[in-house]
């Protein structure tokens, strides 16, 4: 079985100037390997509508999963609902279910109905079509139109959204992995061995990645696929090959 693929977009043009640094990317990583829909690509927007526009409709049609974060909230610059509507050619108008539920919540307040005002009722308009995704920490949901997950950019209600979301997603096969590293291996010295050790495993992803730390340099190798078995063997070969340069080997990445 094929596994379905995905994109994330991350919007924000304070993600791009520093000042707030992404925390949802290996997060969403993570979880959707888990749930065997590998992430293939990720994407770092502005707040601009036309960038947003555009790249909602590059994604949607390569990957089988768009999921995007940030710009849901109820500030001027919190376009990403807007702007998904315009890629899909849809309406921007009030969701009746969220616009319900945030009414109810908002009017219970000590400022009562007058709480929910024009920047919240932002917060409850969608793209016509659009379904919700709930999470337990606040009230306004983000939502899903077709094969894009729109969902917030605050880490903790994101992942909020995402424990809800994944439930109704049909993955494939778990993404599994496997690996070890050696101190004192460099990669010029075994890239020709993990050339060939990947080309006898091209249905796994097979990464070198290089550390450098006070007690010692080294390298680590991460096999990534579907087939633990195969994942196993190809970290087996590349054990081999750290032996026969009198290295080191430790199983698992570096702590």
């Amino acid at each position: 079985m094929t596994n379905p693929t995905a994109c994330v977009v991350v919007i924000g043009n304070e993600v791009l100037s520093g000042r707030t640094q992404d925390a949802n990317i290996n997060f969403l990583a993570k979880g959707l390997g888990e749930i065997g829909i590998p992430l293939r690509e990720v994407r770092v927007i502005p707040d601009v509508p036309e960038t947003i526009i555009a790249t909602i409709n590059e994604v949607r049609a390569k990957y089988d999963h768009v999921f995007t974060t940030g710009g849901i909230g109820p500030t001027h610059d919190d376009i990403t609902s807007e702007c998904i509507a315009a890629a899909f050619g849809v309406p921007w108008e009030p969701q009746p279910e969220a616009w319900a539920r945030m009414a109810a919540h908002y009017a219970k307040t000590a400022e009562g109905a007058a709480a929910f005002n024009p920047a919240r009722q932002r917060m409850a308009t969608m793209p016509r079509g659009a379904s919700l995704i709930d999470n337990a920490i606040s009230i306004a949901p983000g939502f899903t139109i077709g094969n894009v997950h729109v969902m917030a950019g605050v880490p903790r209600i994101m992942q909020a959204m995402f424990a809800t979301l994944r439930t109704t997603l049909k993955g494939g096969d778990p993404i599994l992995s496997r690996a070890c590293y050696s101190v004192g291996a460099a990669e010029g010295q075994i890239a020709q061995g993990l050339s060939d050790i990947q080309a006898r495993y091209p249905d796994l992803d097979l990464g070198s990645y290089p550390f450098y730390r006070s007690t010692g340099n080294g390298v680590a190798i991460v096999a990534k696929g579907t087939d633990a078995a195969k994942a196993e063997a190809a970290i087996a070969e590349v054990t081999v090959l750290f032996e026969s340069l009198g290295a080191g080997v430790i199983q698992g990445e570096p702590a």
